[in-house]
């Protein structure tokens, strides 16, 4: 069973490690020793904003087994509601395949409803079918389309 908790300023290398550890984090990240002043300034807007939750997941001998972040997003349709978005969902190589996604959904959903979100929502990158496969294992639906616009 994982533990839960919110990321740390220190846990910053290891986090960045874990993003840029696929072909598509390769190309995005920089987890070079130091760490560019970027993550830095990142974490603390993240930490210091009560509708985001930067999280980690220990293992059985307290090191971290990978991340996410949960958002909060107030807005005026759903009578005022508060929708929820997972991102950035990662988890360390040698621990991939053991059932511990569906260990942090089941997390992530328990936090959501305790935030009184009425949606849990993400995206994930069409270069990535197997993602895709899981989140709709878990009962995610593809019931929008989804545009980005890189600026």
């Amino acid at each position: 069973m994982l533990a839960f908790r919110q990321a740390q300023a220190n846990d910053l290398p290891i986090l960045v490690q874990l993003l840029a550890d696929d072909p598509l984090g390769k190309q995005r990240e920089d987890a070079r020793f130091p760490l560019p002043e970027a993550y830095f300034k990142a974490f603390q807007r993240i930490d210091q904003d009560p509708n985001q939750e930067l999280m980690v997941f220990l293992d059985q001998e307290a090191k971290i087994a990978g991340m996410f972040q949960l958002s909060f997003l107030p807005y005026l349709t759903y009578r005022g509601g508060i929708r929820a978005q997972i991102e950035g969902v990662r988890i360390r190589r040698d621990l991939r395949g053991q059932g511990h996604g569906t260990e942090v959904f089941t997390w992530a959903i328990r936090r959501a409803k305790e935030r009184g979100a009425h949606l849990l929502q993400l995206t994930t990158d069409k270069q990535r079918p197997e993602a895709l496969q899981f989140y709709r294992k878990l009962g995610f639906v593809a019931s929008h389309e989804g545009l980005k616009l890189h600026l």
